[in-house]
């Protein structure tokens, strides 16, 4: 699979992969001691959905565009609410021609006392990401694999803090990859959350990918949690576009799960393709 994420910003997968960022670093923020980001594959930073790709696929339009169109219960309102703001903030003018990626949500909450290290090594991308930063001092855009980065770059100093992992899947072995780097991770940091995205295509790839991150945190002296969330527009063919996604959070915040419980429900029409969509969340178990 090939993810460029340009030609998918702001779709159905970065709404939920987003609104659960927002929902992270909003509980984290409840210290007021430190914490640090790291994105593992941090992409551009912004997304211009007026640009040639987006505009090729339009795949906004069913994804942040109807978000932004919908009302929601009250409770999931408040929930939802910080997400929606921050997109709005880059469409200063209403119309909606921007979409911010991880690092731009991401630094819309960080404080003075926080940090955020973004991995990029598509020049063209990295290049994006540091102009969109504007050269932050709090928020630095390293020249690295995230693959290598991630494992060099824990435990923070900070101690506190979220691991993003969302890599563009465009190598066969990305699924095992990414339950590799995680248990290499995990060793080294077992307190810190970690967010793995994924598209959820392959049942089984999906379930042996779950079983694994849940076996190394089962396997470690300071065992975690681990929730599952996937969500499907439609159902999910072979050969067709990604319906479904998927996200692996380990050490979730112990309000999360119940956040979600009451935003899912809200999102099925909205994002559903012909239909009402369909979620799954669970706690998985090695």
């Amino acid at each position: 699979m090939n993810y460029r994420h340009a030609f998918h910003a702001g779709n159905f997968a970065d709404v939920i992969k987003h609104l659960v960022l927002v929902r992270i670093l909003t509980h984290l923020q409840e210290k007021a001691t430190p914490f640090r980001i790291i994105d593992t594959h941090a992409g551009a930073g912004r997304y211009d959905l007026t640009g040639d790709e987006a505009t090729r696929t339009v795949e906004w339009s069913t994804g942040i565009a109807r978000m932004m169109q919908s009302s929601f219960s009250e409770a999931a309102e408040k929930l939802i609410a910080p997400y929606l703001d921050i997109v709005r903030s880059f469409n200063p003018d209403s119309d909606l021609t921007t979409y911010p990626g991880s690092p731009l949500i991401a630094r819309a909450l960080m404080r003075p006392q926080d940090r955020m290290v973004c991995c990029e090594l598509e020049p063209t991308a990295r290049k994006q990401l540091i102009s969109a930063l504007r050269h932050d001092e709090q928020a630095r855009v390293v020249d690295i694999d995230g693959w290598v980065g991630l494992p060099a770059y824990v435990p923070p100093n900070e101690r506190r803090g979220l691991v993003l992992i969302d890599p563009p899947f465009e190598a066969k072995d990305e699924f095992s990859r990414l339950a590799t780097v995680f248990a290499q991770a995990y060793a080294k940091w077992a307190t810190g959350i970690y967010m793995l995205w994924y598209p959820a295509k392959s049942r089984r790839g999906t379930d042996d990918l779950a079983r694994s991150v849940a076996a190394t945190i089962a396997s470690s002296a300071t065992p975690g949690k681990c929730l599952r969330l996937e969500f499907s527009i439609a159902p999910q063919t072979a050969d067709g576009p990604l319906t479904s996604t998927g996200l692996l959070i380990v050490n979730p915040p112990w309000k999360l799960q119940d956040e979600l419980r009451v935003i899912l429900p809200q999102l099925e029409r909205p994002l559903g393709v012909g239909g009402v969509a369909r979620f799954r969340l669970e706690n998985v178990k090695a």
